[in-house]
């Protein structure tokens, strides 16, 4: 008779599931983690916010879809299953019309009773110099941007505290880290969203309210098509590099990989993003880089 150890073979199998349970546990709680959650998408009517809809649909998420053109909230809705489309309410909101937003929370909160998850995405970029660009053009993309951002999440934070949860993404961009020519009020508002929402972390963290910053480097989305000129006119032209971006139902997936990690900043795009790193470590190169860049 030997006297060595000799482990149990049902001991083995038993240990064996656990393990098992543990992995299938963790896997169908990634899976589900956005199922039944509400979900306010700002800017949700074309690129970046219509596909976060399509995305977070897929996983089950109820949608609250907001942005100025009605009729296109209307044409996202209508590319939901059925199912989806049952669970998609539609609230269409002017993030700089500050005066709406406690109104259009309240019919959000009537309508579900609470919301889980915040996404400032709505935007506008800019094609053109400091020096061309009127001051009122200056304020409306700080209004949208920034304001609208801050406008909405302010209003929705009391909801957040009352129910001790939530989460609150804000779509930046590469270029909330650094600034290029052409974009000076564009970067602006973005550097701007992250000396406020990194703020805010500090101050909600007590509270179970986590902050995601979101940022985007190029998107093949028609956000150049959308931008506004130095008098306010629309920039109407699809950029070269805007082209070449990631595309939109790529970006999503990343973005609700970030979302459901609780991750505090993350950075998506191709080589812009080591504009970042460029820029932190390496100043002077930055800048022989970034200067001659045109409205690309």
């Amino acid at each position: 008779m030997s006297n060595g150890f000799c482990p149990d073979e049902n001991n083995n199998l038993d240990l064996y599931s656990q393990f098992g349970s543990f992995f299938i546990f963790i896997i169908q709680a990634n899976f589900m983690f956005f199922t039944d959650k509400v979900i306010w998408i700002t800017g949700a009517s074309s690129g970046i916010g219509a596909h976060l809809a399509f995305a977070l649909a897929q996983e089950g998420a109820k949608l609250i879809l907001s942005s100025r053109n009605e009729a296109e909230l209307l044409r996202v809705k209508s590319q939901l299953s059925e199912m989806d489309q049952s669970r998609c309410l539609i609230l269409p909101l002017d993030v700089s019309d500050f005066e709406r937003i406690p109104a259009a929370v309240e019919r959000a909160l009537k309508h579900y009773g609470y919301i889980n998850i915040l996404i400032n995405n709505a935007g506008v970029s800019q094609r053109a110099l400091a020096k061309d660009t009127l001051l009122e053009v200056d304020q409306k993309i700080m209004a949208v941007n920034y304001f609208g951002a801050v406008a909405l999440t302010k209003a929705v934070l009391p909801i957040m505290i009352s129910q001790q949860f939530g989460q609150i993404v804000v779509i930046s961009s590469v270029m909330g880290k650094y600034g290029i020519p052409f974009r000076s009020a564009y970067c602006a508002s973005k550097h701007a969203l992250h000396g406020f929402f990194d703020s805010l972390r500090y101050e909600v963290f007590e509270e179970n309210i986590k902050i995601t910053m979101i940022c985007p480097g190029y998107v093949h989305t028609n956000v150049s098509v959308n931008a506004l000129k130095g008098d306010g006119s629309l920039y109407n032209q699809m950029a070269e590099a805007t082209r070449n971006g990631l595309p939109p139902d790529e970006f999503a997936q990343i973005a609700l990989k970030a979302i459901r990690k609780n991750r505090r900043e993350v950075y998506v795009g191709q080589k812009e993003v080591w504009a970042i790193y460029i820029r932190q470590f390496f100043p002077r190169l930055f800048f022989r880089i970034t200067k001659n860049i045109g409205m690309r």
